[in-house]
């Protein structure tokens, strides 16, 4: 029986990558390191900070990492003042409620940008519970993030769906055995099929998640 909806959030309720990249982009030019959109789909997109920063400044400290992602972040925050939900979040948030249907958000956003993005978006008070890197002590691909939120939210795995648009992200969700959707905002269908995604879809319209969430109410 379905009971929850789970949401990654950056690329899966918005299409914020594009800010991120500019953000890390101002953050680490004057180190001399240039962030483009290979660097980001490969290096970035699904990781936690301290991956980040370790892989993209391995000759700095721990303390200097974590004061490069402050800075990231607060350059972000600044920069993400005109975020828009992807197309059909509305509906499908509208026809969870309708359905009696738990939301949830797993990020591993820090908790300002969540609180941060969440406002700009008018959506903070759709979800019932948020983990975001600060409640957990593994980010994804750790399924631990995941793990956490079916508990919080009462359900069991195959009484959610999850959204993600990362090869991390969806890794992490398979690993805690949820059924995945793969959100197109970076990677193509192919690519997130290969990372386990049990369907890809572009946005919140497609008729493919339609007939899964009726299917699987249907079932119940």
């Amino acid at each position: 029986m379905l009971k929850a909806l789970i949401f990654d959030m950056d690329g899966t309720l918005t299409h914020s990558d594009p800010v991120h990249l500019q953000a890390f982009a101002r953050i680490l030019a004057p180190e001399g390191v240039t962030i483009d959109e290979t660097i980001y789909r490969s290096t970035i997109i699904g990781r936690t900070n301290d991956a980040i920063f370790a892989s993209l400044l391995p000759h700095k400290t721990v303390e200097e990492h974590e004061d490069f992602a402050d800075r990231k972040e607060a350059a972000f925050r600044e920069m993400a003042s005109d975020l828009k939900p992807l197309d059909g979040l509305g509906e499908l948030f509208d026809w969870a409620d309708a359905q009696g249907l738990k939301l949830a958000l797993v990020t591993n956003a820090p908790r300002l940008n969540a609180e941060h993005m969440l406002d700009a978006l008018g959506i903070s008070d759709r979800f019932v519970v948020k983990i975001t890197i600060e409640d957990v002590a593994r980010g994804k691909p750790d399924p631990l993030p995941y793990l956490t939120a079916l508990q919080r939210l009462g359900v069991s795995a195959d009484e959610a769906l999850v959204f993600e648009d990362s090869p991390s992200g969806m890794r992490a969700a398979k690993a805690a055995g949820i059924f995945g959707f793969g959100i197109l905002t970076g990677l193509s269908a192919e690519e997130m099929r290969e990372v386990g995604a049990d369907r890809a879809i572009p946005d919140f319209h497609d008729p493919a998640l339609w007939d899964i969430l009726n299917a699987r109410l249907k079932a119940a």
